[in-house]
C-alpha cells in the first residue's frame, strides 16, 4: 500500500494537491497539507505530480 507523505517544511499550503486528489485523500489542516485518508490512496501521484512545491512523496507501505 503506497501513501503520500508531505515535507511541512517544503508546505506552502496553497492546496492545490487536496483539490487534484481525486480520492480525497488529502485535506489542509492548519494550513498544511495532511494525508486524512490514507486508506482511498490508489497510489495515481496526482498530487505529487500537481504540487508545485515538490512537497509529496508517497512510501509503500507493507500491510
Amino acid at each position: 500500500m503506497s501513501r503520500p507523505i508531505i515535507n511541512e517544511d517544503e508546505c506552502s499550503g496553497c492546496g492545490i494537491c487536496v483539490d487534484a486528489c481525486p480520492e480525497g485523500v488529502l485535506e489542509l489542516v492548519d494550513d498544511v497539507a495532511e494525508p486524512v485518508n490514507d486508506e482511498n490512496c490508489t497510489a495515481c501521484a496526482t498530487c505529487m505530480e500537481e504540487c508545485p512545491m515538490g512537497a509529496i512523496e508517497e512510501i509503500e507501505e507493507d500491510e
